[in-house]
């Protein structure tokens, strides 16, 4: 079997593939519900509920989990990369885009006429616990359905 035959029938990668979309077609449905505006570009941002971050390595691990088994060293290795992808989103990126927003606010107190208003600093950039956790739960959830 060649290389794009055996990248197009890995199972684990298609699901965890398709955790992650849900995930950002799920960010246009709250973003719709909760401010009533249509945003497509919500697919493509990152930051928001659910976290497709977490949906995507919490998918890759309970899919590697089911297939290999929960006491497997391939589970093992997933969800370790699972906890520090979601404990990032969770901290250090939500941080970051905290920091962000401060700078932004900098910028534009101190009205310098040398820097461009475009230049803005992205705040949206980690997530709450909730969403972290949301999107765990969605990746699992995928997960177990697609292996059914």
């Amino acid at each position: 079997m060649n290389a794009l035959a055996e990248l197009f029938s890995n199972k684990i990668l298609w699901v965890a593939v398709l955790s992650w979309f849900i995930a950002q077609f799920l960010k246009i449905v709250v973003t719709l519900l909760q401010e009533h505006r249509l945003d497509l570009t919500k697919f493509w941002a990152s930051g928001g509920m659910p976290s497709s971050h977490s949906s995507f390595v919490m998918a890759l691990a309970g899919s590697v989990g089911q297939l290999y088994g929960f006491d497997s060293v391939y589970f093992a290795i997933a969800m370790v990369f699972s906890f520090i992808v979601m404990y990032d989103a969770a901290n250090v990126r939500l941080e970051a885009g905290k920091q962000a927003a401060v700078i932004n606010q900098i910028i534009q107190v101190l009205e310098n006429s040398d820097l461009n208003p475009e230049e803005r600093l992205k705040e949206i950039l980690g997530h709450t616990p909730i969403q972290v956790l949301a999107g765990g739960i969605l990746g699992l959830i995928v997960s177990i359905l697609c292996f059914l």
